[in-house]
Formats: C-alpha cells, sequence, structure tokens
C-alpha cells in the first residue's frame, strides 16, 4: 500500500510541471521487457545501456558483477540512473549469473540471449507476447556460458556486413527501440499496474526534493503526534 496523504504533502514540494512530467513518463513505463548486462567493464557502454532502458521505457535492470565493478557515469547516462530501478548480483563465493538467472525465472520471464548464434531468433520475427529477459554481454566474449546453457532462447540483429557484432549499447537501443514500437501497437497488458506507478511516483517525488530527509520527518512525527 502507497501512503496516499504522504503523497499529497509531498506534492507541496514539487512543481504541478514535474509531477505531470512523472505521470506522462510513468505511463510509458513497462516491466514486460527487462535488460540484465554481465560483466561490462567499459562505463561508458553500461551507462548508454542504462540511457537506453530509461529512454524506451524499461523500468528495470539487472547488473551481474562477477569480475567488473557497474558504474554508471553521469555524463553518458544523463541522470537515467536516476529513475531506473537497478537489482544488483556481486556476491562473492557464489554464481552471480545463475543467480540473476533464477531471479529472473521466478518472476516470470525467458531468458534471452543477444547473440550471433547461428540458432538465434532474428528480431523481427521475436515473439513480444512472452516476458522476456534480454542479456548483454562486452563485445569480444559476448555471454558466459553459465547464460548460453540457460536461456530460453537467442536473438539476433540481422547484419550483412563484414563484422559479426554490435557494440553493447547499439545493439541494446536497436532491440529495445524495435520491442518497445512494436509492444505498444499490440494488445499486451505491458504497463505497470496502477500501484507500481504510485510507488515509483512516490519515489521519484523522494529523489527531486533535496530537503526530503527533513521533510520525511516533519510529516511522521506530526502523523505520529495526530494518532
Amino acid at each position: 500500500m502507497v501512503d496516499e496523504k504522504y503523497i499529497q504533502y509531498l506534492e507541496q514540494f514539487v512543481t504541478e510541471k514535474r509531477r505531470n512530467l512523472f505521470n506522462t513518463v510513468l505511463n510509458e513505463r513497462t516491466r514486460h521487457f527487462t535488460v540484465a548486462i554481465e560483466d561490462i567493464f567499459q562505463p561508458h557502454n553500461a551507462s548508454a545501456v542504462v540511457r537506453t532502458c530509461d529512454i524506451f521505457g524499461v523500468q528495470d535492470m539487472h547488473v551481474i558483477e562477477s569480475k567488473y565493478k557497474f558504474y554508471a557515469s553521469r555524463l553518458v547516462a544523463k541522470g537515467a540512473q536516476k529513475w531506473i530501478d537497478f537489482s544488483m548480483y556481486n556476491k562473492k563465493n557464489t554464481n552471480n549469473t545463475l543467480d540473476c538467472i533464477a531471479a529472473l525465472k521466478e518472476k516470470g520471464y525467458k531468458i534471452i540471449a543477444t547473440t550471433p548464434h547461428n540458432e538465434s531468433c532474428l528480431l523481427q520475427d521475436f515473439d513480444i507476447t512472452q516476458k522476456s529477459a534480454f542479456f548483454f554481454g562486452v563485445e569480444k566474449e559476448g555471454l558466459s556460458k553459465d547464460v548460453m546453457d540457460n536461456a530460453d532462447g537467442y536473438l539476433k540483429i540481422p547484419m550483412v556486413g563484414f563484422t559479426e557484432s554490435l557494440n553493447i549499447s547499439v545493439a541494446a537501443a536497436i532491440i529495445l527501440q524495435d520491442l518497445n514500437q512494436k509492444l505498444k501497437q499490440s494488445n499486451i497488458d505491458w504497463r505497470l499496474t496502477e500501484l507500481e506507478k504510485r510507488e515509483k511516483y512516490l519515489d521519484w517525488m523522494e529523489k527531486s526534493i533535496k530537503s526530503i530527509k527533513k521533510i520525511k520527518e516533519n510529516y511522521f512525527e506530526q502523523k505520529i503526534r495526530n494518532t
């Protein structure tokens, strides 16, 4: 449940224009598709994927950090990391990739490995009705054997040149733009639930108020006094 009185209290500290923007963006957000990145060692690539997710309405990103630490550059991500929800898989003495796959499957996602694999589904033929998590790996090595062995499907972007791979951020942008457009033209219920929208609306307002800690304390102190 969301404390609607608390939301109303916070709204006085956020301009109407910004509140309207939040609602407009939230109406385009989805969890029907999600993105997982595996050990991306170049910050500008990881940051560009964050920005791409925000632009195309993907609310969640799953980050696997077995070898390399994830870092979202403000210059590249342009603040997009503030509006995206991250799930991190970086525990020691465990297989973070398999943990990520298990968590996503538990939520009903199909694991889709993006790869120029010969048996991969072409982007234009992908079935958008399935709730899907798109896994992206580094350009040279690609995705790990753990992802490839546990994937429910493989997806590739049609290419006709001499090179066989795209930069991860470019690949993510092409895939998400294409599938996002198809999703919005379909009859699939792809939007966030009303509860999810209210939860994110509250979260984004809190992130937009500089003195939120003090304001929050004042609200709950008043609430306690009035009970």
